[in-house]
This record gives structure tokens, sequence and C-alpha cells, in this order.
């Protein structure tokens, strides 16, 4: 589909002259472009995207968000010396002063300053690499640790509600629109002797054991840029799913992807385990950023994050292909049935390392 980039571009104050622009990155979601001007200092270029409103639906609450998030961080960085312009995302306003421009056609528009001299890495090269992430997405939980949370809009409702998840699984079983229920026992029933774990960690919520925080809901090591030489994170971006959350769902989900030995969608589960090593080498880096910002109680409760959120992952892909693949994107018929095979046993390992897990976390923590 062609967007009228240069168009949108002129809206917003951008000092420099148009040159060109070119899609850039590997997001799903919105589209993202690299665009090039010319400046009094030379050749400069900026991050434009348009914001995909299908998905983020209050275009005025996601920006509400990212605006309040972003400046607040950035007075964080200037009181500590360093580079606000590098350590986070700077929105770039519109002529007329506001976050976004909507175009004739309908579309909604931002910009950010481009942060240069960074690299980003789709899966952790090193156990230094999966140590970095850990303290980057730990710095981010900690330095927002006193935003007021609960003044956050809810971009993606119930995103992280598990036991809402898990109500969705029994829908599609109920239904069975594809007749695949009979196929799947092994899995559903794996499903189902948990489905009181589905709720723990909103449970925690509502009985105030586990307080609410300003999270990032999407901690996958390619949303850190990072120094290309020490590789060491730098800023954190795709800030499109920061929400009202639990510190649990940022620890677990970067677990998930990132202690697991195999790809999240390996055919021979033989390969897939978590890694105690690298569940190690992240959790130094997160809680070495929050130990003093977390609760005790949130910290003993990092093991069961990795859990939930590997067994909510899992049950998504298998809603999925029980409801006929509407959701995910597949590239093979039983593309969503691996996918939830491996969740389902990386949750099983997590199982018999839990007690390890738990020690691990303790040691960190003192």
């Amino acid at each position: 589909m062609n967007f009228d980039v240069v168009n949108a571009v002129k809206q917003f104050r951008i000092d420099g002259e148009y040159v060109s622009h070119e899609p850039y990155g590997s997001g799903h979601i919105n589209d993202t472009f690299a665009v090039y001007f010319n400046g009094t200092s030379g050749k400069f270029r900026m991050i434009v995207q348009r914001i995909n409103d299908k998905i983020f639906t209050n275009v005025d609450g996601l920006m509400s968000n990212i605006q309040g998030v972003t400046d607040y961080l950035r007075d964080i960085y200037a009181a500590r010396g360093g580079n606000p312009d590098r350590e986070t995302l700077t929105v770039v306003r519109t002529l007329d002063n506001k976050p976004y421009y909507k175009d004739a056609d309908g579309n909604y528009w931002r910009v950010y300053i481009f942060v240069e001299d960074t690299v980003t890495l789709q899966t952790a090269e090193t156990p230094a690499d999966f140590y970095n992430c850990g303290k980057s997405f730990g710095r981010f939980i900690g330095d927002l640790a006193e935003y007021p949370a609960d003044k956050l809009f809810e971009t993606l409702a119930g995103f992280h509600d598990t036991g809402k998840r898990f109500e969705a699984f029994e829908q599609a079983i109920a239904a069975d629109v594809k007749g695949r229920v009979k196929d799947v026992q092994a899995e559903i029933e794996f499903a189902l002797a948990r489905k009181a774990d589905a709720t723990i960690l909103t449970d925690g919520i509502k009985d105030g054991s586990l307080p609410l925080r300003v999270t990032h809901n999407d901690t996958k090591l390619n949303n850190i840029l990072m120094d290309p030489v020490t590789r060491e994170g730098v800023c954190v971006i795709d800030l499109d799913t920061v929400m009202p959350g639990l510190s649990l769902y940022d620890f677990g989900d970067s677990i998930r992807f990132g202690a697991s030995t195999a790809a999240e969608d390996e055919t021979d589960l033989s390969k897939v385990e978590m890694s105690l090593d690298l569940f190690e080498d992240y959790s130094r880096g997160f809680i070495g950023q929050t130990k003093d910002r977390l609760t005790q109680g949130e910290i003993k409760m990092l093991p069961m994050g990795a859990k939930i959120m590997t067994f909510e992952c899992g049950i998504r892909f298998l809603t999925d292909y029980l409801s006929g693949d509407t959701y995910f994107k597949i590239h093979r018929p039983e593309h969503n049935l691996d996918r939830c095979r491996t969740q389902f046993k990386l949750v099983a390992d997590m199982e018999t390392k839990f007690a390890e897990m738990g020690e691990v976390v303790e040691k960190l923590a003192k």
C-alpha cells in the first residue's frame, strides 16, 4: 500500500529539507520508514511511522502514554548527566504542537529522532547479550518505578490477562470450528491441568500483593538499541505496548523467548529446554537494576512470571490453531501447533527447574 510519506513529514517540526525515504526495520504492525533530510550540519535521518490504528484504536491514548513516559525518562537521564536524545525515544511534535498527525486519508503518523550508531539483535549471540537485555529492561522498569502507572491508557485491553486468554482457549475447544480438537488431546490436557495457574498473576493485582508498574510488555531483544562495540543497551524502543502491568510480565516474556535453547517453532522437542545459565544471565542484569525498586514479593515471584508468560503464549498458539489460524501468521499447516508444543515443553522444563530458578533469584537479590 502506498502512503504519502513526503506530505506527512512536512507536518512535523523538522529542521531540514526532505531528500528521500525508504522502508525500515522488520516490524509487522506499523509501517516504518527512514526519512533522509539535508540540514545545516549535513544529512540526517528520522524514523517516521504510520501507526496501525486497526490494532491501536486509541491513538490519543497511545501517544499520550509514549509522550508521558519519554518526557519523564528524559528528565531522569538529563539529571544524571546522560544524553536523553540517545537514552530514550524523542517524539517530534507537529507544526501545531501535537505528538501525531492525521492525514486526509485517515492515516496516523508520528516521528522520532533517529538514534544513530546503534544496532539491534534478533537473538542473543552471547550470554553477555542476554545479560545486557535484562539490564536494559530492568533499568526501564526501575527508572519508571515512581511513574503513576494508573495514569496510562491500556492500549491493548487484557494483553497479559492469562485468565481471559484461558477462557478464549476453552471457547475454542467448545467451538472446534476446524475439527482439530480430536487431534490435540495431549496439548489440551496439558493446558487444562494447569488452569489454576492462569489467574495467579492477576489475582496478585486484585489482592494488592503485586503492584501495578509501568511495563513495556514486549520485551524482545530487538526492542533494544545497543552499542555496536560494547553491546550494552542504549535505548528501549517500540513503546506502543507500554501500559500498566506487572514487572513479572516483562521479566517472564524475556525468559520465555531468550532462555530457550531452541527456536519458537522447533519441531524436535528434544532440543527445547530452558537454560538455567541463560536464566541466570538475564536475571543478573534485570535484578541488578530493580532489586531496590521492586518489592520482595515481586522478586520472589519472578520465576512464576517466566512460567505463566510461557504458558500464556502456548495457550494463545493453541487457541489460534483450534480457531483456524486467524491471528498469528503461519508458514505451514501446523505451524501454530508446533509453536504451542515448544511453549508447553518450556513450561514443563521450568517446572522441573523451578526450585533452582528460585535459588538463582534469591541469590541475586541479596
